[in-house]
Parts: structure tokens; sequence; C-alpha cells
């Protein structure tokens, strides 16, 4: 009768039924996932280093992205991000350091999350992901700008209002 009770709280030996199929994701992601490009960290004191900080309380996820600035030329030379979440929230973080390599300023705070979202088909419960990576490029942006005394952001901000 013990042994009997002991195995119903505990699942064993009673027939096991799915009630929802299980959450594939997309090839992308576990590429990403398995693979991260581009994990590491600058050093934040560098006048050529804009880092951005950014977390979501509700699940936990926690995104650092930093970005590395040609100042001549203003372009993107090296990115590289560490993460604390799940899956999705590393695999945006990597493609958002990809994305943002090699481009201006000004194209890199035009990245939204819709397409991050897309290129890494992820399902709506996991949005958020993309979110904090959008929000991620764009802090590393305005805190590389605070350095530099300029705000290329809000200038673009203005221009989109217009």
């Amino acid at each position: 009768m013990l042994r009997h009770g002991a195995k119903r709280i505990l699942g064993l030996g009673l027939p096991t039924t799915r009630l929802s199929a299980p959450r594939l994701y997309h090839e992308r992601v576990v590429d990403h996932y398995n693979n991260p490009r581009n994990v590491g960290a600058f050093d934040k004191n560098d006048p050529t280093v804009g880092t951005g900080l950014v977390g979501a309380p509700a699940c936990g996820d926690v995104m650092k992205l930093q970005i590395k600035v040609d100042e001549e030329t203003g372009k993107i030379t090296d990115a590289c991000f560490k993460t604390f979440g799940c899956g999705s929230a590393i695999a945006s973080s990597s493609v958002a350091t990809e994305w943002v390599k090699g481009k201006q300023m000004e194209e890199v705070i035009t990245i939204k999350n819709t397409e991050i979202a897309k290129h890494l088909s992820l399902p709506p419960v996991k949005l958020h992901c993309s979110m904090l990576a959008e929000d991620a490029i764009k802090a590393a942006v305005k805190d590389y700008e605070s350095k530099r005394g300029k705000s290329l952001a809000s200038t673009t901000d203005k221009a989109a209002e217009a």
C-alpha cells in the first residue's frame, strides 16, 4: 500500500499522457544558443566602447551588449555580449552582435525587435527576448554617445517625429 502510494505521488509506474506537443525552437535559435557568437566583454571605461545593460524583471533575463566604435568613421568595428537568460535571449543577443558589426551608428538604431524575432522565428511568448536585444543596442549607442558628448539617437528620434 505504501509502495503503491509513493509510486502514484512520484508518477512512477503510471501510464503517461502528454497534454501538449513539445515546443521546438527554430534551428537558428538552437544554433545561436549552442554556438553563440561574440560572447565576452570590453572595458566599459574605454571611450570607444558603448555598453547597454538591460533586463526583464518578469522573466529574469539580463542582457549586456557592448559595441566598439571607430571614432573616425563612426562604424561599429566589434560587438560582444553576456546574457543571463533563456535560449531565446542568448540567441537574440548573439544575432544582435552579428547585425551591428560593420554598420554605422545611424543604421544600428533602426534595428527592430520584430526583425530579430522574425529571423529567429521566435514564438509570441519569447518576443520579449528580441525586445531586450533592441533595447540593448539602443542603450549601447546611447552610452557611447554620452561618452562622446553628442546625441545621435535624439536627432534620429526628432527626424522620425517630423
